[in-house]
């Protein structure tokens, strides 16, 4: 019998990963790493992480100290100081003793040449180097300049949601949120390596991590539907409104939601089923009236009345009052920081009994240098090496071997159980003929064309690569049929709010007594627990609720709603949870109980509103386009006529460094007023940020984007065009690294998917091998499978237990 690791330690216990990162999407992934049980090296030049000096708010950071965000991002690691110049043998040393490393540009070690990431995967063919750029580490873009701001833009997502409003310029989305996204993703992808046993270079591109989540499909979209999914800028309605006392977030993701609005607000007339209009189109018609309406009521009182009619509603939450919300203070949502007392997000998702491990103190620069000089890296936190921390090689995808039951729905849970396909899961995505997955039936196919249910972009691109079954679970033998199911799974993820799988008794110890050691994965809106646990969920909601929304917008209007982040972020955070969850079973025989909500994945990568509030006492802001970490930073309209006939073409323009506004001096020709010395240094820069934007609104207003991008490319600075999301796939760099595929459909056209944002070196096949499934396509074959004879599955068919088209 191979010997077990003990219950209590943490799920990756003994894993040990270097971090040659630097910026916020490194921390990140280290830090999720981290809470896993991985004992992380970080190794600084002796001038430190740049993050160690890093306020948002511009709190002053006196010298020996650090940075609140730092202080977070880096609980539980270990800092090593090394100059590449002259500690090239003792950082080798580390290496040599790793499992892993995490590298991006800008860390004084990775930029040596000693240390270039193609260079530590051949003199360490063991490790799994996880690499973090803009664009990826090859291609026609590899080199170019990028900040997470012009990342949003060359995605689409600036634009792809119609978030905004027609007056004004698109906005990005606050808070670095694709810094965080990356760092997610970089993680699952380096837990995954892990599942085969490592030594692979994985190739992470910042630019599709920002296009999975910050925009909805547009490219397949498009080419199977032959629209674009929005080609304006048009508030949500209601969305975020004034009430009496403050902000509150109402919304309508679906037709019913629209309906009851109505009827919550007393007007049952405007309900017309037989309307040609969207939703948000009827909604908006009817703006002036809802928003009287919230202005007449308090937060709370919407609140009750939303819920009551099971409407999605949040209040708005912001870096003062995330942590004082009676949900987030019921759930202990937030912890005290170990070192410096301030208050910050818990973990984004919760396990039992595997144990997460709990936050530690960030060490101090080179805090552990001496200790690791003198002794190196102990080869495993309990020992000699054992069979529990030593994954062996194997051939093929990392999750071949590992059955999912995906009972998820719409987008967020979806997601999750997309990535466990494309990476070789076998990935069962249970239906009902009464009640499909949401995402069929979003797509604006009347339902007098032949089949319309299989004609959803959005389904197809979240669900290739999995078999399709209908159950319907109001039955007693469509719950018996799952049980079966559910003995020979791995794996079951669900996405309901926890009240519908409670209601069929469907808990984790009813699985449990199935499957003893099955991983479940609970992928609620608010979680298990709390006043809100029971409310629905939709990512806008989640977005306020987080203080996401909070940092959206333009300072002088209600904040906006992302409208898209709240789901894939979900996703990759339970995707990160599922495969710690499946290490502690490897190790230990157990199953364990994941409960990833939606809204705790939403507070980590919002944690620097929180941080810098109880850190420094400074409330975050919302700033149109300008941020924190560049300036000039914003959007400027060109000269050019959109593809819908407007004067609305766009780039964007981030300055991050001294060096690069050297670059745009030299791009713009070195005018008189560039030149002042007032604008050398980011605190100027920062103070005369209304100037700056005057002149270069001039510049660019007098030239094409591809001119604007060519010249301030070739001089170093970073700067994207706003593009409309599905022209994604004209983007040379991604056609490049292949991350659209072509896949076919035995309903609608071939069509380009999204694939993954990352690249594993050895990797050369398709990602995609099946479309999605068809409603019921696979019932016979699964039912065969488990051991049902034709005539029970007729019966099952003729009971209306299975099926293949909806349910009238």
């Amino acid at each position: 019998m191979s010997e077990l690791s003990p219950p209590s330690a943490p799920p990756l216990a003994g894993y040990v990963v270097v971090d040659l990162s630097s910026g916020i999407a490194g921390a990140y992934c280290t830090k999720l790493l981290a809470d896993g049980g991985a004992r992380i090296v970080k190794v600084e030049s002796p001038q430190g992480d740049p993050l160690r000096g890093w306020s948002a708010s511009g709190a002053d950071i006196a010298d020996g100290t650090d940075g609140a965000l730092f202080s977070y991002l880096a609980c539980s690691k270990h800092s090593v100081v090394a100059d590449a110049a002259s500690d090239t043998d003792f950082v080798d040393a580390l290496l040599a003793d790793a499992d892993a490393v995490v590298w991006s540009r800008g860390s004084g070690v990775a930029e040596d040449p000693a240390f270039d990431v193609d260079v530590i995967h051949r003199n360490h063919p063991h490790l799994t180097v996880t690499a973090i750029t803009p664009f990826g580490l090859r291609g026609p873009w590899s080199d170019r300049p990028a900040t997470e701001f012009t990342l949003q833009a060359w995605s689409g997502g600036i634009v792809g949601l119609g978030r905004g409003a027609p007056d004004r310029a698109p906005v990005h989305v606050g808070g670095q949120v694709g810094e965080y996204l990356a760092g997610a993703y970089a993680s699952a992808a380096t837990l995954a390596s892990r599942m085969r046993g490592g030594a692979e270079l994985i190739d992470l591109s910042m630019l599709e991590t920002a296009i999975l989540g910050l925009t909805y499909y547009p490219v397949t979209y498009f080419e199977m539907l032959g629209r674009p999914w929005r080609d304006a800028r048009r508030l949500t309605v209601p969305g975020i409104a004034h009430a009496k006392d403050g902000l509150v977030d109402i919304g309508c993701g679906t037709a019913q939601q629209w309906f009851d609005l109505c009827a919550m607000t007393g007007h049952v007339e405007w309900i017309d089923e037989e309307s040609t209009l969207s939703i948000t189109e009827q909604a908006n018609e009817k703006a002036e009236e809802l928003y009287a309406w919230v202005a007449d009521q308090s937060v709370d009182e919407i609140r009750d009345l939303a819920t009551a009619f099971r409407i999605p509603n949040a209040p708005v939450a912001n870096g003062a009052n995330v942590d004082s919300l009676d949900h987030f203070v019921a759930r202990r949502s937030f912890v005290p920081n170990p070192r410096d007392g301030f208050t910050q997000p818990a973990h984004p998702y919760r396990m039992t009994p595997a144990a997460l491990r709990p936050p530690e103190p960030a060490p101090r620069l080179g805090e552990h240098t001496e200790t690791y000089r003198r002794n190196g890296i102990p080869r495993r936190d309990s020992g000699p090496r054992t069979t529990w921390n030593t994954v062996p090689a194997k051939d093929g995808l990392p999750l071949e071997g590992v059955r999912v039951v995906d009972m998820t729905t719409f987008w967020a849970g979806p997601s999750c159980t997309h990535m466990l396909a494309m990476l070789g899961a076998d990935v069962i995505h249970v239906e009902s003929t009464r009640h499909p997955d949401g995402t069929r039936l979003i797509a604006g196919i009347p339902a007098t064309e032949e089949l319309w249910w299989e004609r959803s972009p959005i389904f197809s691109g979240l669900n290739t690569d999995k078999r399709g079954l209908t159950l319907n679970l109001q039955s007693t033998a469509g719950r018996d049929v799952l049980n079966r199911l559910i003995a020979t799974a791995d794996v079951v993820v669900e996405n309901f709010t926890p009240r519908v799988l409670e209601s069929m008794g469907l808990t984790y110890d009813a699985v449990r007594a199935i499957r003893p050691d099955i991983v479940m994965v609970r992928m609620p809106g608010f979680g298990l627990d709390g006043p809100w646990r029971d409310n629905p969920a939709f990512a806008y909601v989640i977005e306020a609720a987080a203080g996401i929304s909070w940092l959206t917008g333009y300072p002088d209007r209600n904040p906006f709603e992302p409208y898209s982040l709240g789901d894939p972020n979900a996703g990759i955070h339970a995707f990160n949870a599922v495969l710690l969850a499946l290490e502690h079973r490897r190790r230990t025989g157990e199953g364990v109980m994941v409960e990833a909500a939606m809204v705790d994945a939403a507070l980590a990568i919002a944690a620097e509103q929180v941080i810098e509030h109880s850190a420094y006492g400074a409330l975050l802001q919302r700033n149109g386009n300008r941020g924190p970490a560049a300036a000039p930073q914003n959007l400027y309209l060109t000269n050019e006529i959109d593809e819908f006939g407007r004067l609305d073409s766009w780039v964007a323009v981030a300055v991050a460094t001294d060096a690069q506004w050297i670059g745009l001096r030299d791009a713009l020709g070195r005018p008189e007023w560039v030149m002042s010395d007032e604008l050398v240094t980011a605190p100027g820069r920062h103070a005369h940020h209304d100037l700056i934007d005057r002149h270069l609104s001039q510049w660019c207003g007098a030239h094409a984007a591809d001119e604007i991008v060519a010249a301030l490319w070739d001089n170093g600075v970073p700067v994207a065009k706003v593009i409309q999301p599905h022209r994604q796939a004209e983007i040379e760099q991604l056609t490049s690294r292949g991350f659209f595929e072509v896949v076919g459909h035995p309903v609608n056209p071939a069509t380009r998917h999204t694939t993954m944002p990352f690249r594993i070196s050895g990797e050369t096949g398709r990602v995609h091998r099946t479309s999605a499934p068809l409603l019921g396509q696979h019932n016979t074959e699964l039912l065969s499978e488990l051991g049902l004879t034709a005539d029970e599955i007729g019966r099952l068919t003729a009971d209306g237990v299975i099926g293949t088209s909806p349910a009238r």
